[in-house]
């Protein structure tokens, strides 16, 4: 049967009728449906990474055991990083891919409706085989979300099982960018030419690229460690004649592209958020494009810069310096383009433009303790250290998560037909970003005095900051149930939303072209 355009809002004829109650969830083609499927997932395994987070920052309260025993700590650090990332990030952005892509662009559905339901529901069972691996003897695979050999190669099943959900995770994710890719280049509305997309496709058309082109080396890598495993290969195992380095290099040539799959939607959703609420167009559209390009072709190139201490020789390690230090020319760009945005615009501080804010100044701080890391001598002083951690969170937590709240914020009127409480939602980032900074800010301090990471005690030196990040920690944990109270009073109802919610942003409402495409919505008016 040919797929119907508008997916499950249009009944077919000879059906006897739509599902209804949980079939409908079950079976829906449709793009909302399957975003609000993926964004509610991305917020259960957000939790569930979470209560992870707070067991490990429970365990480093004080120095001493006092909370779980150190192998249990190192799962809990591994599922921890593998959830983030695959589990909560990751969805959340293809959820707003799928909800925003075919209103932005003018398509009635995505391209292929029946794949976007399959790579959703791929996602439930790939996460209860993560979790579950917790349950099993010997536990989950303590190894770091890196999954590094030889660690992974002497662990017991839930090894296994932790790379069999990667494999799932990883299906999933190329079929939904496959879908992704397909619908912005084959479904644009007459008229809007690439060069009049809004941004956020852009972000989303090279992020599909990125993980059709990467996703597939981390299931070699992954692959290569199951058969080291059970089928007796020795491509990590040293005694025959492998090389456990040769892990590191496939499994970062994945790893870093992969931070930036998690970073281009975020620059995407703020720089569809921060031109609304300056009441102009955004500044430097082309430059945002070519930009955001050069970042994904540079992203593979500098992958060993996370290997500045396994033994390259000089010229190596030179190489990847100064590739590194290249990328910050384009995220340098970006961010003074969101500046210039925002300079002399009318602008308005709703909770979306909040957490832009915060993700500028936050990630733009990550940004530099990156450039501090990518210099070799200095990398190789604080790698495997606290000032590492610190480091991805400003670029994760401050980057890809602030962002997410901002979009979701932003278009929650739009999802649900409700405005959302200003108040709480203002609440929910003022404790956000005190208690992200309490955590996090002070382990630059304890990875520049030499904390290394992933350790279950530590010496007395460490307490007061490590105690300081805990309750940090715990605080922000809590803070982050403000936001479920937000959302779910705004889908029951309250203030209906008008249909331009953000009060004189006309024309610059859920999309914000620039310039603006001459066959939809009006152009940006001129403020005076």
């Amino acid at each position: 049967m040919a797929a119907i355009p508008g997916g499950a809002d249009h009944a077919h004829d000879h059906d006897h009728h739509q599902p209804t109650g949980i079939m409908r969830w079950v079976t829906t083609t449709n793009h909302k449906d399957i975003g609000s499927m993926y964004l509610w997932f991305s917020f259960a395994m957000f939790l569930v990474g979470g209560v992870m987070a707070l067991v490990i920052r429970a365990e480093l309260f004080e120095p001493g055991l006092q909370v779980v025993d150190p192998d249990r700590f190192n799962q809990m650090t591994t599922l921890h990083g593998l959830i983030m990332v695959f589990g909560a990030i990751m969805p959340a952005f293809v959820g707003f891919a799928n909800w925003m892509i075919p209103l932005m662009i003018g398509a009635s559905d995505m391209a292929f409706a029946r794949m976007n339901n399959w790579s959703f529901w791929l996602l439930p069972p790939a996460a209860i085989l993560l979790t579950s691996s917790l349950l099993v003897p010997g536990g989950a695979a303590a190894s770091g979300w890196t999954l590094y050999p030889p660690l992974t190669v002497q662990m017991g099943i839930g090894m296994d099982m932790a790379i069999f959900a990667v494999h799932i995770l990883g299906i999933s994710s190329i079929m939904g960018s496959i879908n992704i890719v397909t619908t912005l280049l084959n479904m644009r509305a007459p008229g809007m030419t690439l060069m009049k997309m809004p941004l956020f496709c852009w972000t989303w058309l090279i992020t599909a690229y990125l993980v059709i082109a990467v996703m597939p080396v981390l299931a070699g890598a992954v692959t290569m460690i199951l058969t080291d495993r059970h089928f007796g290969t020795s491509f990590f195992n040293a005694a025959g004649g492998g090389d456990p380095v040769l892990y590191q290099h496939i499994f970062w040539f994945f790893g870093h592209p992969e931070v930036y799959i998690i970073a281009i939607p975020a620059f995407g959703v703020v720089s569809q958020v921060i031109p609304a609420f300056s009441r102009k167009p955004l500044f430097g559209y082309a430059s945002m494009v070519y930009a955001t390009s050069s970042i994904a072709i540079l992203s593979f190139i500098v992958w060993a810069h996370h290997m500045y201490t396994v033994g390259m020789p000089v010229a190596g390690q030179l190489y990847f310096m100064f590739a590194t230090m290249l990328i910050a020319i384009p995220t340098g760009v970006k961010v003074f383009n969101w500046v210039a945005t925002m300079w002399r615009g009318s602008l308005s501080f709703e909770t979306p433009m909040l957490f832009s804010i915060g993700f500028l100044f936050l990630f733009t701080l990550g940004g530099f303790s990156g450039l501090v890391l990518s210099m070799t001598a200095v990398d190789i002083q604080l790698h495997d250290s606290y000032y590492v951690v610190a480091h991805f969170h400003y670029v994760m937590v401050a980057g890809a998560l602030f962002s997410a709240y901002a979009g979701a914020y932003y278009w929650l009127p739009k999802w649900t037909g409700h405005m959302y409480d200003e108040k709480l939602g203002k609440l929910h980032f003022w404790l956000s970003i005190v208690f992200f900074n309490m955590t996090f800010f002070v382990q630059h301090f304890l990875g520049l005095a030499g904390m290394p990471r992933r350790i279950p005690d530590y010496s007395l030196q460490f307490a007061e900051f490590n105690m300081i990040s805990s309750i940090g920690a715990f605080g922000f944990g809590l803070s982050q149930l403000v936001f479920l109270v937000v959302v779910l009073k705004c889908i029951k109802g309250g203030e209906k939303a008008s249909a331009k919610p953000w009060d004189g942003a006309e024309g610059l409402e859920w999309t914000v072209p620039s310039p603006a495409p001459h066959h939809t919505f009006e152009t940006p008016p001129v403020f005076k």
